[in-house]
């Protein structure tokens, strides 16, 4: 078998399992939103604003994951399985804490985080009940995030898709009983997901107390500080990354929830559905991030690049058939998430900003998943923080013109056009450049 075909396997053995797993995660969302956009406009205003907030809480934790799966891996090849045991008990640690405080502050905050979002005072007290009962869920989808870093870690995807397919079959079954059956309306279908990212979590625990796994995948006992530094020094670079990017998406949705219940409806499908098909696409970033490490700590960073620069073929490839999907369905799609007329108006001026950045969303979320693997921590941060900057400019600039849901939209591309660019410049002159790589290696090779 050639090398290349060998590679190709590799990553489809990484990626198509991941693929599952990332498609099924935020189809907890995504079928809320079909489900609540039966019961109008306001239910699905009030959902958008709570779930930008609730992404928040989850997305600035993510770095439990993204940390984690790098180090995991590098420590593996280094053969070191102890130092990759204690990386993931770390991580489960790290994520309680956050996941309990992320629920307090949830609970007792609720009302001022709605109110910053912009929510109508028709729809500000629903949105902060259903806040506070899908925040219930909070340290149950820390604990899954660091669930999936620690697995990745050790090249396995299988079992995160697993449980995560698992889980979403809960919540979609338990969505309609809720919402019509019981007459819940929007809060069931909140109880259902808190349902569901409990099952879930009970079930990854289960799988890491197995007498096979115990003491492999998780070592809770013997965590220092001095154990834990390489964890919390990758965290703060992921938490001003991830923070940036969510300041975006949370000032977008506040904009969006100023111009009308309308618009921060239709935004509410369009970004749900952007960040599905990100996440989709994000199956060869978690490739990268588990193949990328190994590579890189055993003295392969040639194998590294290659493995990178294919990532990033396969990417461009699965942005362009995206787009050429979704431009397909551009008639339908809308219509599963919303039958009202005025929010179906507003989604179709903003749908193809979704259909045309799938290629340049694909290249950011590969060459992201790459610089993780690669533990840039610090570029990634940097670059990101510079990107959201001007996005936010542009998204404050977007009441005071007038320039409704569309130019909302417009920011958004800019962000991943400057994300795009840094990045690019990133692998040509960075340390996976065909420059750097030489240097790297041994003069007899």
């Amino acid at each position: 078998m050639s090398d290349g075909r060998r590679l190709d396997r590799e990553i489809a053995r990484l990626a198509i399992p991941a693929l599952g797993a990332l498609a099924a995660d935020p189809l907890v969302s995504l079928v809320d939103t079909a489900w609540v956009g039966r019961l109008g406009a306001d239910a699905l205003a009030t959902l958008g604003i709570a779930t930008t907030v609730l992404i928040s809480f989850f997305f600035i934790f993510n770095f439990l994951a993204y940390g984690a799966t790098p180090l995991i891996g590098a420590a593996l090849g280094r053969d070191e399985p102890d130092v990759a045991a204690r990386v993931g008990g770390a991580a489960a640690a790290m994520a309680s804490i956050a996941g309990i405080s992320s629920l307090v502050a949830a609970l007792v905050f609720a009302p001022v985080l709605v109110r910053i979002m912009g929510a109508d005072a028709s729809i500000a007290a629903d949105t902060v009940t259903y806040l506070r009962i899908r925040s219930l869920a909070l340290p149950a989808v820390l604990l899954i995030t660091v669930g999936h870093g620690v697995f990745r870690g050790h090249q396995d995807t299988r079992t995160p898709f697993i449980v995560t397919a698992g889980f979403n079959a809960i919540n979609l079954v338990l969505d309609p009983l809720l919402i019509f059956t019981f007459g819940l309306g929007i809060n069931g279908a909140a109880i259902a997901s808190v349902i569901a990212q409990w099952a879930g979590v009970i079930w990854f625990i289960v799988i890491v107390r197995r007498p096979a796994n115990r003491e492999r995948l998780v070592m809770l006992h013997g965590l220092t500080w001095s154990g834990m530094r390489p964890l919390m020094g990758a965290s703060a670079a992921l938490v001003i990354r991830t923070g940036s990017l969510l300041a975006v998406f949370a000032v977008a949705t506040a904009v969006a929830s100023r111009i009308s219940n309308v618009a921060i409806g239709a935004h509410q499908v369009a970004s749900q559905l952007w960040l599905f098909l990100a996440l989709v696409v994000d199956a060869l970033a978690i490739a990268g991030q588990s193949m990328i490490g190994p590579r890189i700590s055993s003295g392969r960073s040639d194998r590294a690049r290659r493995v990178a620069n294919r990532l990033l073929q396969l990417g461009l490839a699965v942005g362009i058939a995206l787009a050429i999907v979704m431009a397909a369905m551009s008639s339908v799609l809308p219509h599963v998430f919303t039958d009202d007329e005025a929010v179906l108006r507003a989604v179709d001026s903003v749908f193809w900003f979704v259909v045309a950045m799938q290629p340049i969303n694909a290249l950011v979320f590969v060459w992201d998943g790459i610089g993780v693997g690669a533990s840039a921590f610090r570029f990634l941060a940097g670059s990101m923080l510079a990107a959201a900057v001007a996005t936010i400019a542009l998204l404050l600039a977007v009441l005071p013109t007038g320039g409704g849901l569309v130019m909302v939209w417009w920011a958004l591309t800019l962000l991943m056009m400057l994300r795009l660019g840094a990045l690019t410049w990133w692998h040509f002159k960075g340390p996976l450049s065909a420059a750097a790589v030489a240097m790297a290696q041994p003069t007899s090779s």
